[in-house]
């Protein structure tokens, strides 16, 4: 889809936004990653459940497999399975192959798809950086993002260091081949945000249940979501941006921030 209000039209300073995926396109983590998680737990015969406050306590641990192994050696108080690193490995695939038959059906965020078909039509680069595995990050940028051009995506697992380390955006730069000054993050966690900022890019935070009251404020912005015209609309938290739509961020509105 092509709109004619960007025809012609370049950044000044943004060449490329980069997406983080859970709870920035898709409200994944508490009826999607957490229940994926205890259904794959009781499948290898244990009787675990995680609750939302300790999931998001959790969440602090970036990455599915460090956040199970993070789960036996801090909260668990019954036998550690004798090899945890395979039975992580086991675990976690089998997670994410039952998270994979849910996903489908989750809705996007506010926003996303439109913001993002603005971006293709800008000729704005947009890439997919999260700590999920390879597998659930093709699937939401093949399926259920049908139709956006990506130019790239990576996922936890082709990085050696995860959020709140800077190394996957590091990584997205140079494959990009722009400064950090550059580069607009979209993310919605404080690990998200501290990773995207430590590789000097500009943030834009969109919290959602699980982050609102997470320390946001090294973003450069924080909102409730891109909002939709007729669904629900952007809340600025920290500072704002005049919109030319009221609770609709843009990329046009965004052009002339950074």
């Amino acid at each position: 889809m092509v709109l004619s209000k960007f025809e012609g039209m370049e950044a000044k300073m943004i060449k490329a936004v980069l997406f983080d995926q859970d709870g920035v396109m898709i409200d994944t983590e508490r009826d999607g990653h957490r229940i994926a998680f205890e259904k794959a737990f009781q499948e290898f015969g244990y009787d675990i459940s995680w609750d939302v406050q300790l999931y998001h306590e959790l969440l602090q641990t970036g990455g599915g497999k460090e956040r199970i192994r993070h789960y036996f050696e801090h909260y668990y108080s019954g036998d550690i399975p004798s090899d945890l690193t395979k039975f992580t490995k086991e675990l976690h695939e089998r997670k994410t192959e039952i998270f994979l038959q849910m996903v489908s059906s989750m809705p996007l965020r506010p926003g996303i798809r439109r913001f993002m078909e603005e971006l293709n039509s800008a000729h704005i680069p947009i890439g997919i950086c999260t700590t999920s595995h390879v597998k659930v990050a093709n699937t939401i940028a093949k399926q259920v993002l049908a139709g956006i051009k990506f130019e790239l995506v990576l996922a936890g697992d082709m990085v050696a260091e995860k959020k709140p380390h800077p190394e996957i955006y590091q990584r997205a730069l140079k494959h990009l081949n722009i400064k950090p000054t550059e580069c607009l993050v979209i993310e919605d966690s404080n690990i998200g945000v501290r990773a995207a900022k430590a590789a000097g890019c500009y943030v834009l935070a969109t919290y959602n249940d699980f982050t609102r009251h997470e320390d946001l404020s090294q973003a450069d912005f924080i909102v409730s979501c891109l909002g939709d015209k007729d669904g629900e609309q952007a809340q600025f938290v920290k500072h704002s941006i005049d919109l030319s739509t009221p609770g609709v961020i843009t990329f046009a509105d965004l052009v002339n921030v950074f």
